[in-house]
């Protein structure tokens, strides 16, 4: 394994909450105990040993209170290099002005939409839906996407279709599937991996692939397979690290993800680890210089 301990490390994909400032429907007692205020302030020092310098913190609540809360945490925390935050995309004249409001803050980097909490699968593709997105293709604002759903990837790579020029990021690599015996499913996340990687403005995230608390070497095997597969579809300049905390915490201790992206990747030059654990962070979301180096210090 490359040693890449001296590494400046963005991670792309951290979150926080508090439900006193609004609601979170799925976050309920299941999900204890994570189910009370989750700041950013509890993650520091494991940010810190793991050599992680910045972090892009992304929405947990189609609301507005929820962008708040994280534009608040930025200006708290040094370490907050930009905010993904909501705007109603369903809504375009509403989506219009929040987006107006938003952009005029240089911590303020793209959008996120719940979709996999959408009764209806193909919310993303309705109409209202779907003209919000054509508001972030023609600000230049890019959109997370979150396929939590095997279904959902179709869904991506529609979306992509539709939108050539909107900056894309997959969020968890699109939910392959870890489990032993899903070599089916494995085959269509393949393909439609490749339809997404085929779209220069499509990138993924290298986060939320979880194991079990004590994975297996055929477990590691398979997702080491399936980052292997990233790397070579989009090249590690469309790829980016992130950590899904706290919801890691629910199946890993923070800094695991880290280390299997970089055990799974041990041929991969200089150049290739600072796109995936900074530099494509940077890029795609146009992270703010100041702020960048002043974490990055």
């Amino acid at each position: 394994m490359q040693d890449t301990s001296n590494a400046k490390i963005i991670d792309s994909h951290t979150h926080v909450w508090n439900p006193s400032r609004g609601r979170y429907p799925w976050l309920t007692p299941e999900l204890s105990p994570l189910d009370r205020a989750m700041t950013l302030a509890e993650l520091l020092p494991d940010l810190a040993r793991h050599g992680v310098a910045g972090v892009v913190l992304v929405q947990s609540a189609d609301a507005d209170f929820d962008t708040d809360l994280m534009l608040e945490t930025a200006q708290a925390h040094r370490q907050v290099v930009g905010v993904v935050g909501w705007v109603p995309l369903d809504q375009p004249a509403r989506a219009a002005a929040r987006l107006a409001r938003l952009t005029a803050n240089p911590l303020f980097v793209g959008v996120r939409n719940l979709i996999h909490e959408q009764p209806d699968p193909q919310w993303i593709l309705s109409a209202e839906a779907d003209a919000g997105l054509g508001l972030l293709e023609q600000a230049g604002v890019p959109f997370d996407f979150v396929a939590a759903r095997p279904e959902a990837m179709a869904v991506a790579v529609e979306v992509a279709r539709r939108h050539p020029d909107l900056h894309l990021v997959l969020d968890h690599l699109g939910a392959p599937p870890l489990a032993q015996g899903g070599a089916l499913r494995a085959e269509q996340w393949l393909r439609d991996v490749e339809a997404l990687a085929a779209r220069p403005r499509v990138y993924a995230k290298l986060s939320g692939l979880y194991l079990r608390r004590e994975p297996d070497r055929a477990g590691l095997a398979r997702l080491g397979g399936f980052i292997g597969a990233a790397v070579e579809l989009f090249g590690p300049r469309r790829l980016m690290y992130g950590g899904d905390w706290p919801i890691c915490l629910l199946h890993e201790p923070y800094g695991r993800t880290l280390d299997i992206v970089r055990r799974s990747l041990p041929n991969l030059d200089d150049p290739g680890w600072d796109d995936i654990l900074s530099a494509t962070a940077a890029r795609v979301y146009g992270l703010d210089a100041q702020r960048l180096a002043a974490a990055l210090r």
